[in-house]
């Protein structure tokens, strides 16, 4: 990694927002208090899951995952967007750029995984719901789970391993708050093909490949929930997976738009805006939609935090 110079570039300069230094301020107190509230409703899930015995289910295992997965995701990208309200040139070493590249790569490729599995999870409650627990037993949901965070580290090594060959010969000023792929690729002055090649097979793999099992699985789920005969069962199954529908509509929206939108936003500050929904406005609706849609979890919350000490449960999934 040389500059034109013939020196080793050692940093990259980030960007950030350059505006107005009560607008940065106000900026900082906004995403700074979603910052919070994101943390804390993970961690609330994190613990309602661990201390109800009524939620040591697959479907609530693999949501403990969702949630620990947000904590790390947004303890990776979010303090790095709130500096760059802070201060207009940031500044991070190579290996940290790297560093930070591979963690937000691996998290948003496991969190596709595992939306697939918790649909997968969904098919197997709604329509076979009298063979459930031998279909989907414990040891397999550690399984499923395990896979979703091995494929989403294995495909951004992958991905690492081909851009940290690119060299950058040229400016070393990212128009962005975090390292991300594109804004590296526009700095390479070295052929990005092979690069962009991966880039784009993984996304196919780590993208297309679970939204199709999620798709597959949610029209066999319809199907099966429009052949029962009553409405209240119609419902009642329904709600059964409303917030994890919710919650994967919100999420492969964003993500697709990441990276379906027209090549010419790459360069310019829309780029940025639409990473700040990507980073910390989907991470803080998902497990606001769990809490809200879904009576176990709530009944959880209150016994947890209210301190109440009954509540009828849920018929089992």
């Amino acid at each position: 990694m040389k500059n034109s110079s013939g020196t080793h570039v050692e940093e990259f300069v980030l960007v950030g927002f350059p505006t107005s230094p009560l607008l940065q301020l106000l900026l900082f107190v906004f995403f700074f208090a979603f910052y919070l509230l994101t943390l804390l409703e993970n961690a609330l899930i994190i613990s309602m899951i661990w201390l109800t015995p009524s939620l040591h289910r697959p479907m609530y295992f693999f949501l403990g995952h969702l949630s620990f997965l947000e904590l790390w995701y947004i303890s990776v990208t979010v303090p790095r967007l709130l500096g760059a309200f802070l201060t207009q040139d940031g500044r991070v070493s190579y290996v940290g750029c790297m560093t930070q590249l591979y963690f937000f790569i691996a998290l948003a490729c496991t969190e596709c995984v595992l939306l697939a599995v918790m649909a997968y999870d969904r098919y197997l409650a709604i329509c076979e719901p009298l063979r459930y627990p031998s279909l989907m037993p414990s040891s397999l949901a550690t399984c499923l789970a395990a896979a979703s965070w091995g494929s989403g580290f294995f495909s951004s090594m992958m991905k690492l391993l081909f851009i940290s060959r690119l060299s950058y010969c040229g400016s070393n000023i990212i128009n962005h708050f975090f390292c991300d792929i594109s804004p590296l690729l526009n700095l390479t002055c070295s052929d990005k093909e092979q690069a962009e090649l991966v880039d784009f097979l993984l996304a196919l793999v780590m993208i297309l490949l679970p939204l199709v099992a999620v798709v597959s699985s949610y029209v066999a789920i319809i199907v099966t929930i429009l052949k029962i005969p009553t409405a209240q069962g119609r419902h009642k199954a329904f709600s059964i997976c409303t917030s994890h529908l919710a919650v994967v509509v919100i999420y492969y929206s964003s993500t697709l738009f990441t990276y379906a939108r027209p090549r010419a936003m790459y360069t310019s500050n829309h780029n940025k805006i639409i990473s700040v929904l990507y980073t910390v406005i989907v991470p803080f609706l998902n497990p606001a939609i769990y809490c809200l849609r879904n009576k176990e979890v709530k009944d959880a919350f209150r016994k947890t935090v209210l301190g109440r000490c009954h509540y009828p449960r849920d018929v089992p999934d």
